[in-house]
């Protein structure tokens, strides 16, 4: 039976799998022309097409030297001639024996040829026959690969070739591929890599497989094709189809032991995927499902069909009998039914009909296996752990029971027993609810079909799965799946799906208490310098062709024109509006001095457009030091704050150390609240470390859970609190709280070292169920809010509000006009891909700032807090000159109002009359001229 069809949905499921699997960041590759290594030695990529000698494509890998070289943990990747993302993955196991070859299947054109040599490995990739890029890598991760030439030297990257009109090569590329009716394969001139493929590859019409037993094969030649004429009966096969159950068929192993024998066996349609992609159905053992025990239930009663020829005859119900080849497709057992004569329609009468099986999700690999295709109702607790890739896919990770899967590093140290654990638990609690189809909705093809799921209303991480029909357990892209009994689409009513997810989104942040209250923001590179004020910049595109975010070509890393920043914009502001903090440090914001403006303008329109959402002068930014480091990222770190609560304490500043030199330097400042004054004073600190997802030598993956750059994060860490004990003797306070994205998780090395030196992670200490970040569906926090034990006695509160990493990517702004279905709101959800923290803390003996009458600054060396002449703020005093700590603020005649008492929020600004406003007024100018002249 041929498998073309499955194949080509195979390079779309696996690469869904890719999007959120961690990347190498790979810019170039490594020559060997002296033969000390691995080495691709042929690759024949038009197996299965009209007079091909071979059914499947394949490529060849060649070890020069005299040892045994193991590839457990290796992969050959793929990816297609003009793509620039991901490759797809095939992953390889065993050793390439000395001076000997290594043989990886692939996917096929047709069923045309004979089957290769016994393969090494089995992949399901798919190379274009004519262009694209090979990799062989020594990691199972998909690569970052770059487009142009990849050269000497890098990490990942054993060998490529890059042929045709590839975009990715090294130096240039090996020639273009014939017609694929013609015999032939790219073959390398002996095992010597030059670093060139075009000097290294020619096409040979001569196809040699060769595995790493030795074994190989010549096919016969097809010669020139003659005219077959009117073809003849073949008459009864003379080995007939032996008859078998299901559960014979299916075998107690994870693999049938009837693979590639011809069977009849009987069963009841009970799920059908005429369309979608998958082309084919499901029968189960009659009267079969039901309470199953799994102590004894070892062999599945169900088996997935699959014959895209006969998917459109049958229907949920009907009883059949099938003849066909039994075949094992990456995991899944299958029964392959050539055409409509192979399926005979049996009576109805007297056919017990299968029921679902009554079961939670079996923890274990076999007891999965032994229900693999079967119906199922499942029982007990669901909860969505991820929906990264549902807007591309129509898939959703589940975790079985009532919490999330976590990364392992978020509560357990790195490589330890109960990391392993986590991890394990993991694996026995994730299934993937699927939609019935292999569709990719963001495709050119499929962009005008309604996504699945999303379309019908939001899946949020955290919310409870609900099952109201069966689904059949299924096995796909190396992962166990709920499928429906037929294909869904984002037109199917929101009552015909299988399952339905409750609603766990808030509108607001808990309630954290305090005097006053501080959050960390990640504003997803908000740049309101737009890709179309720049030259160079290359955009992510919708389906129209628009351009929505810069993709690169420049400095730009956020939206693509101001439409698009408005879309971006609007959702920041709500959000960082409704937080209710006072305080806000912010990440990945535009540091406009890379593009020749004021370093502070992109926080300025930030801050002008919060204003203007509250209808008045709410938020100013802390202004940049004068003393700036002499080389910065082009993101960097920003304080807002709310002008009649607090107002900064001196200058700001940022932390110049060697450490940073990889991520964005922390910026500093304290604030005091309006009428407080210095025993009132607290240290903010704004960090962003460096990311995992890049980092060579000392900062490689070292394996343990931690990503790559971990040692740059310590020595940050380490730099840091360094930075904060010196800050707090400058600044006079010991109440300090550290916060942002530190890019590593709650057990991780780098946390470990703030923690060791006398802070207290607030996450994990004071809101424990709740988390940050998604990725590859674990939730863990990469953002923290860290207090001193002077600050940690004045915490009220803490909550992570989940308005971002828990929402689908569909929805962020860059996303816009990807599908059919417009996700887009304006509203606070998927303004970010982290979650903003919130933390509430009080002030000594029961001081709360308020909107009142405006304090003025004395003359001391620290400017005050704005004094307020009706709604404006005055002006801050200049520094004193009376030693070398700053004095405190005066506190003449411009005391702050009582605090409102509504709601237990602060209360607006005072006011005593007309006659009371006129003094205020006066009181504060004369304040502002005693904080210039002393």
């Amino acid at each position: 039976m041929p498998n073309l069809l499955r194949r080509t949905v195979l390079c779309a499921t696996v690469a869904a799998t890719l999007v959120a699997a961690p990347l190498v960041s790979v810019s170039t590759a490594v020559a060997d022309p002296a033969g000390a290594g691995l080495v691709i030695a042929e690759a024949y990529l038009k197996g299965g097409s009209a007079n091909q000698p071979f059914t499947n494509k394949f490529v060849e890998i060649a070890n020069p030297t005299d040892t045994a070289v193991a590839v457990d943990g290796w992969s050959i990747q793929y990816r297609a001639a003009a793509n620039t993302g991901t490759p797809s993955v095939g992953k390889l196991a065993g050793t390439v024996p000395a001076h000997g070859s290594y043989l990886v299947q692939m996917g096929s054109n047709g069923t045309n040829g004979q089957a290769l040599p016994t393969p090494d490995a089995v992949t399901g990739l798919n190379p274009s026959g004519s262009t694209g890029t090979l990799v062989l890598s020594d990691q199972a991760a998909a690569l970052a690969l770059p487009v142009g030439s990849v050269t000497t030297g890098t990490p990942g990257v054993v060998d490529l070739l890059g042929y045709g009109t590839s975009n990715t090569f090294e130096t240039a590329v090996a020639p273009t591929g014939t017609a694929n009716s013609v015999p032939d394969a790219l073959h390398r001139d002996g095992t010597v890599d030059t670093d060139s493929n075009a000097a290294d590859f020619a096409l040979g019409s001569t196809v040699t497989p060769e595995n790493s037993g030795g074994s190989g094969t010549t096919p016969t030649d097809p010669g020139t094709p003659t005219d077959p004429g009117t073809p003849t009966d073949p008459g009864t096969p003379t080995t007939p189809a032996e008859a078998v159950t299901i559960a014979q068929l299916q075998g107690t192993g994870p693999a049938s032991p009837y693979v590639g024998k011809r069977v009849v066996t009987e069963g009841v349609v009970t799920a059908v995927y005429a369309a979608g992609g998958l082309n084919g159905y499901t029968i189960q053992t009659a009267g079969t499902g039901g309470a199953v025990d799994l102590a004894t239930h070892t062999a599945s009663d169900a088996v997935f069909v699959f014959s895209a020829a006969t998917a459109g005859s049958v229907a949920i119900g009907d009883a059949v009998r099938l003849t066909g080849t039994v075949a094992e497709y990456n995991g899944l057992t299958e029964l392959e039914v050539g055409s409509t004569a192979d399926v005979e329609e049996l009576p109805a009468a007297g056919v017990v009909q299968p029921v679902p099986a009554t079961l939670t999700l079996p923890r274990t690999d076999a007891q999965r296996e032994s229900l693999e295709s079967m119906l199922i109702a499942p029982q007990g607790d669901y909860t969505v752990a991820d929906n990264y890739t549902t807007n591309q896919y129509g898939e959703i990770a589940l975790a079985a029971g009532t919490k999330r899967l976590i990364q392992p590093t978020e509560v357990a140290r790195p490589g330890s027993a109960e990391a392993a654990a986590v991890a394990a638990d993991n694996a026995a609690r994730t299934v993937v609810l699927d939609d019935g189809a292999s569709t990719n909705f963001l495709s050119a093809a499929n962009q005008s079909v309604p996504v699945s799921w999303l379309t019908q209303g939001p899946v949020t991480v955290g919310a409870a799965a609900t099952f109201s029909e069966p689904v059949v357990l299924d096995y796909r892209n190396d992962t166990w799946k709920f499928q429906p009994t037929s294909p869904i689409t984002g037109a199917t009513p929101a009552a015909d799906l299988p399952a339905s997810f409750s609603q766990v989104r808030t509108a607001a942040p808990e309630n954290v208490g305090g005097d006053l209250k501080l959050a960390g923001f990640n504003v997803l590179n908000y740049f309101p310098t737009t890709g179309d004020q720049l030259t160079g910049c290359t955009y992510y595109t919708d389906r129209d062709g628009d351009p929505v975010t810069v993709r690169g070509g420049c400095d730009a890393r956020g939206a693509a024109n101001a439409d698009d920043l408005e879309r971006q914009q609007v959702k920041i502001v709500k959000a960082i509006n409704a937080l209710g903090a006072d305080v806000v440090s912010l990440e990945e914001i535009e540091n406009s001095a890379r593009f020749g403006k004021d370093r502070d303008a992109a926080v300025g329109t930030l801050v002008s457009a919060l204003n203007a959402a509250t209808g008045q002068d709410t938020w100013a930014y802390v202004p940049s030091p004068a003393v700036l480091p002499a080389s910065e990222d082009v993101i960097r770190l920003a304080l807002i704050y709310k002008q009649d609560r607090v107002a900064p304490v001196g200058e700001s500043t940022i932390l110049d150390d060697p450490a940073f030199v990889n991520a964005r330097q922390p910026v500093a400042d304290a604030f005091r609240p309006v009428g407080g004054d210095a025993d009132d004073d607290f240290l903010v600190i704004a960090n962003h470390f460096k990311s995992k997802g890049s980092g060579s030598g000392a900062d490689a993956d070292q394996g343990d859970g931690q990503g790559a750059s971990n040692a740059s994060r310590v020595a940050q860490a380490t730099a840091l609190a360094a930075f904060s004990t010196t800050e707090q003797e400058k600044y006079g306070t010991d109440r300090v709280f550290m916060l942002g994205d530190f890019n590593a998780y709650s057990e991780e090395d780098p946390m470990v070292v703030l923690r060791d030196a006398g802070y207290t992670d607030l996450g994990p200490a004071k809101d424990p169920t709740e988390y940050s970040y998604v990725f590859s569906g674990l939730s863990g926090s990469l953002d923290h809010v860290l207090a001193s034990p002077a600050a940690l006695e004045a915490v009220t509160g803490v909550d992570i509000w989940n308005i971002n990493s828990t929402e689908s990517v569909g929805l962020e702004y860059s996303r816009y006009d990807y599908n059919v279905t417009d996700l887009y709101r304006d509203d606070v959800y998927r303004a970010s891909d982290h979650d903003p923290i919130l933390v509430g803390f009080d002030l000594a003996e029961d001081e709360t700032p308020t909107p009142g009458d405006g304090g003025t600054p004395g003359n001391g060396g620290t400017p005050g807090g704005p004094g307020h002449g009706g709604d404006h703020p005055g002006k801050p005093g200049k520094p004193g000159h009376g030693g070398d700590h700053p004095g405190k603020p005066g506190h003449g005649d411009g005391k702050p109002g009582k605090p409102g008492h509504g709601d237990g929020k602060p209360g607006g600004p005072g006011h005593g009359g007309f006659v009371a406003d006129v003094v205020r007024v006066v009181l504060g100018v004369f304040g502002w001229l005693r904080g210039l002249f002393g």
